[in-house]
């Protein structure tokens, strides 16, 4: 196959923006709104900005049908952040909180968690990747401050099916980084939704929270300024400088969505594409393979072996030196489980996703001749 004119990036984040975004960005860096001044110049407090905030804010409750008793925020800190931040403000309740651990994220949160109170783990790990015990066996506290889960482990493509077991019905926390405005949402399930930006709807810098407005005012006396949900809200989310530039790109890529189909049209898409990679793995005969069980593969991070279920690590090295010779990047897979790894975050396109596929189809054909040729 001929290369590609541009490059094909199938990153984990920061991630792949729109074109369109990209060049809208390029034509007013240098004068915002006719102003002579790059937005990178302008004061979070002036009314150029202060519109921007808005509008990013109002994009995000019109495509998520935000209740109005929920409040949209802006911070930073990315997800990691949001990890200690979630705690800090929620856990104060009742100084418990449960867990849901399903992959390297949601590890990472609980553990987070755990310096500011007690962190119940709902089910001991599974054996194999993926696996979600039946919900008879969960171990949920009823006076849990909140339940917590990650809705998309990035890292480990396991994306989670439904909406947790709850019947306590205690507040649910989820972090949406990888899986925001790729799929329909009923806010109204959840008491916080949080995430970094850097993957479906903006650059690196900003992280967004919506949280049930009866949530907010209890944080620990420990909590910083600049990661209490209370503060930030009262502030509307500009109390200390904010990351401007990245909040004025991801409400250009809001924008984008909601003129390419708003959230109905990035879920149909991203469905597609999944659908199509995956299929194209199992069409391998055993070249290609996915470590995670159907019925919990992530759409937005599709990991995969070359080579066989434990993969051919000479194989995969090149593997990504083909790729890179057409301009497909980013596609090893994160550093803790190897692999490849493509990431089919909402600016991703259908095409793109036909262009990977049919590079692997034609590896594997060159891989298998070349092997027969030895033979």
């Amino acid at each position: 196959m001929g290369s590609s004119s541009s490059a094909l990036n199938f990153g984990a984040g920061p991630a792949k923006l729109p074109r369109e975004v990209l060049e809208e960005v390029q034509n007013e860096l240098l004068s915002y709104n006719k102003s002579g001044m790059s937005i990178m110049e302008m004061s979070h407090r002036s009314p150029e900005y202060s519109k921007i905030n808005t509008d990013a804010q109002a994009a995000i409750r019109e495509l998520l049908n935000v209740p109005d008793n929920y409040m949209v925020l802006f911070m930073q800190g990315g997800g990691v952040g949001g990890f200690a931040a979630v705690a800090m403000n929620l856990i104060n309740r009742t100084g418990t909180a449960d867990y849901i651990v399903t992959g390297t994220w949601s590890a990472s949160a609980a553990k987070e968690a755990a310096k500011y109170g007690k962190v119940n783990i709902v089910f001991p790990k599974p054996e194999k990747l993926g696996d979600i015990p039946e919900t008879s066996t969960w171990n949920l506290n009823p006076d849990a401050s909140y339940l917590y889960y990650c809705d998309n482990e990035t890292v480990d493509g396991i994306e989670f099916p439904n909406m947790p077991y709850n019947p306590h019905d205690v507040p649910i926390v989820t972090d949406m980084s990888s899986s925001i405005m790729t799929k329909k949402v009923d806010v109204s399930k959840f008491g916080v939704i949080f995430g970094g930006a850097q993957k479906n709807i903006g650059p690196a810098g900003v992280v967004f929270v919506i949280i049930r407005e009866d949530l907010l005012g209890k944080p620990m006396d420990i909590c910083p300024s600049i990661l209490n949900f209370t503060h930030i809200y009262k502030a509307n989310s500009v109390h200390n400088t904010p990351a401007t530039l990245s909040v004025y790109i991801m409400e250009k890529v809001l924008q984008w969505i909601k003129k390419n189909g708003g959230v109905e049209g990035m879920e149909k898409q991203s469905l597609e594409k999944s659908v199509f990679l995956y299929k194209a793995i199992e069409n391998s005969n055993g070249f290609y393979s996915s470590p995670i069980d159907k019925k919990m593969r992530s759409r937005i991070n599709v990991p995969f072996r070359v080579g066989g279920p434990n993969g051919d690590e000479s194989l995969e090295a090149k593997f990504l030196e083909e790729a890179e010779k057409l301009r497909m990047y980013q596609l090893k897979g994160h550093r803790t489980v190897g692999g490849m790894r493509a990431s089919l975050y909402n600016a991703v396109t259908l095409k793109e996703v036909k262009l990977l596929v049919e590079f692997m189809e034609e590896f594997q054909n060159y891989t298998l001749s070349k092997s027969n040729q030895t033979i």
